[in-house]
């Protein structure tokens, strides 16, 4: 039997002479059916103005979705992290806690996150976005300001634990509906810049937390207590507001009229997304998507960037302490590695959805981490530990966006990609387990070199070397389809089933 023309993932779709007679361009399809044609609303347009449509259509949906959905994330971030400011203010002294405790602290927040994360993604398709996300973020705000009232270490560990669990439900899910909504050759980009609000996050906390300090004693709390109560105050505020600034799936959209909701459905079409059109959920998705080699490589990968991010966002602050930086100092000088970190996440967004060469960005990024806790490790002098951290920063931040955008860019099925973005970045989060617990207190004379050390050795191992790994098996892969070794799969087959074979279908070349 014949079978389709082999199209990059990235890369939409080129049209047919037939089609553009029909008038069917990149971005001309209706979600009819898997694969169905519907009625263009620019049929008889030229090409250029047909761009300039989509040009503003794009710049539409951007100014309505990416700055909003940044400031969440900003948020989510800010809250998570913000203990490691607490600490440097005498968050330990007033609770009566040991080091380990403090440590014990953290990793529960990264139990309740990481196992919760896997279904979230089916709630916010089931319960709608507008509904999902805003409540989520109330629901963390009250659980972040209850968190500085706690008086000693079981409050803590409860306010910890309850805050995972309604924090779960934020990162995966954005990256999932802004997959809904984007093409695979400019997820990246909005990707990269809403992630990158996790680096500002660490520079507005620092300066944020230097700030509040000064309260120390107002109303009888100390300046951590305030922290968490004014910081889970604003939460509150802007999870309320959410329900207004958050919208629903490009289906449902109320800011887009019936016309520019018809095109951004068939700019997906295009681009060969099943997110597209409605999917009812069956467990089949849910299995397709644990038997999926791709999946466990996958966050395999994510661990090798998240591990060291939480290690790195959690203690940054305790690091440069440790270089002989007071209180003050370490959380001001916490604020240029973010900053770097933050341009070069986006920098990388770019260069990747141009390149469409996503692993070959993951290896060339781990290398600068790699260099810079090379440096923490073996260096004497603060001033190159300091710079250690930068590369460090520089290391860890852009592969978080770059591999997320990959695991979206090679799923495809609205459910499938959903679950799979949901293991992938629900095991990367399960090692803040990890991270919670290698900077101890008791390493602070010799450097911290165990913390180091490990972190180290997640970006070798698992970010460099899985990294490298993927590239090379969906290479391979790549090279079997284009020769025809899994046109196998399609024989006897309809065109309807052909399509809901999802990525398994012999002509969806991946991302490499």
């Amino acid at each position: 039997m014949s079978h389709p023309e082999k199209r990059d993932s990235d890369s939409g779709h080129s049209p047919s002479s037939d089609e553009k007679k029909l008038g069917v361009e990149a971005g001309g399809f209706e979600t009819r059916g898997h694969g169905e044609l519907g009625p263009d609303p620019d049929a008889g347009l030229s090409e250029e103005e047909k761009a300039k449509i989509d040009r503003k259509l794009l710049w539409k949906l951007d100014l309505r979705l990416i700055p909003w959905l940044c400031l969440l994330y900003l948020i989510s971030f800010l809250d998570r992290t913000n203990i490691g400011n607490a600490r440097l203010i005498g968050l330990e002294d007033s609770l009566n806690i040991t080091g380990g405790q403090y440590n014990a602290a953290l990793s529960l927040f990264f139990v309740s996150y990481s196992l919760s994360e896997p279904l979230t993604n089916i709630l916010l398709k089931r319960l709608r976005p507008s509904i999902f996300i805003p409540a989520i973020m109330v629901a963390w705000g009250v659980v972040m300001t209850t968190m500085g009232l706690v008086h000693n270490f079981s409050g803590l560990m409860a306010a910890r634990f309850f805050l995972g669990l309604a924090e779960a439900g934020l990162f995966p899910g954005i990256n999932y509906y802004l997959s809904c909504w984007y093409k695979r050759d400019e997820f990246g980009i909005r990707a990269a810049i809403f992630f990158s609000a996790a680096a500002v996050s660490g520079s507005f906390g620092g300066l944020l937390a230097a700030a509040i300090g000064n309260m120390d004693g107002v109303g009888g709390k100390r300046g951590w207590s305030w922290i968490f109560i004014l910081e889970g105050l604003a939460t509150v505020f802007i999870g309320i507001a959410s329900f207004w600034m958050v919208f629903d799936f490009p289906d449902e959209a109320t800011f887009l009229s019936d016309v520019d909701r018809q095109r951004v459905i068939r700019r997906l079409k295009a681009d060969q997304q099943s997110s597209a059109e409605h999917e009812e959920f069956q467990m089949s998705y849910f299995w397709a998507s644990v038997q999926d080699w791709k999946t466990w490589l996958y966050a395999v990968i994510y661990m090798g960037c998240d591990g060291p991010l939480y290690a790195f966002s959690l203690f940054l602050p305790t690091i440069i302490n440790g270089l002989g930086y007071k209180s003050t100092q370490a959380q001001l000088l916490s604020v240029p590695p973010y900053a770097a970190a933050a341009i070069l996440t986006i920098t990388i967004g770019y260069i990747a959805d141009r390149t469409r060469q996503r692993g070959l960005c993951n290896m060339g990024v781990s290398i600068l981490g790699i260099i810079g806790f090379a440096m923490l490790l073996s260096a004497k002098s603060p001033g190159v530990q300091y710079a250690g951290t930068f590369l460090g920063a520089l290391g860890i931040y852009p592969c978080i966006s770059n591999t997320i955008t990959w695991v979206s860019n090679n799923t495809e099925g609205v459910y499938k990609r959903g679950v799979t973005m949901g293991f992938v970045i629900g095991w990367g989060n399960l090692n803040g387990v990890v991270s919670s617990n290698i900077y101890l207190k008791r390493d602070r004379a010799s450097g911290y070199r165990l913390g180091h050390g490990i972190v180290f050795s997640y970006l070798v191992l698992f970010l460099l070397g899985g990294s490298a790994l993927q590239y090379l098996l969906l290479r391979r892969e790549n090279k079997r389809r284009r020769g025809g070794g899994r046109d196998y799969l399609t024989v006897g087959k309809t065109e309807k089933e052909i399509e809901a074979l999802g990525d398994v279908r012999p002509n969806f070349i991946y991302t490499l």
